[in-house]
């Protein structure tokens, strides 16, 4: 199979495993009508193995495709953009410092904290026109425990997909352009 079709293919599951990471585990946040999630976890690392374009593509398809399922309407074209940037970012960062498997493992890690700045101010500058400030406000603690859980399994993920030579491989080619 060629690179090419073996990172469309792999768009295509990360897109579907974000969407069902997203979907399968929801603790339910007061006040928001939202939820927590593990998701950001496989938005992060689409953007660390399929780097920044795919990984937008992959992480804003399947965690905007978990909304529409999901019922989130609104959040529809929010979540496509805000978990895309997320992916962007993460994919950016490990493509400009990962260098060594020390530094990459670190880039993880700091697309986990650039996923928690994102989504938090993300979202909160969504729901400010939709519900007024002090709702908006009100949602972004629980942004930043997902963005938590996000960093957190996602680097405990990482070393564990890093492994897999195809998974490694598209990593690489993704990340050779810089």
């Amino acid at each position: 199979m060629n690179s090419n079709l073996k990172k469309i293919v792999m768009a295509a599951l990360l897109a579907a495993f974000a969407c069902v990471a997203t979907m399968s585990i929801r603790i339910p946040t007061p006040g928001t009508s939202g939820y927590i999630h593990p998701g950001d976890a496989i938005v992060i690392l689409s953007g660390v193995i399929l780097g920044p374009a795919w990984g937008l593509l992959a992480a804003g398809i399947g965690s905007a495709m978990a909304d529409l399922v999901g019922g989130y309407f609104i959040y529809v074209p929010i979540t496509f953009v805000i978990k895309g940037a997320v992916a962007f970012a993460a994919g950016m960062i490990y493509r400009r410092i990962g260098k060594s498997p020390r530094s990459r493992y670190i880039a993880v890690i700091l697309g986990g904290a650039a996923d928690m700045i994102l989504v938090a101010g993300g979202y909160f500058l969504c729901e400010c026109p939709l519900y007024g400030v002090a709702a908006a406000a009100a949602s972004v603690p629980a942004n930043l425990i997902q963005g938590i859980g996000g960093l957190v399994i996602g680097a405990i993920l990482y070393p564990v997909l890093i492994a897999i030579p195809d998974i490694r491989r598209i990593a690489q080619e993704a990340n050779a352009h810089a």
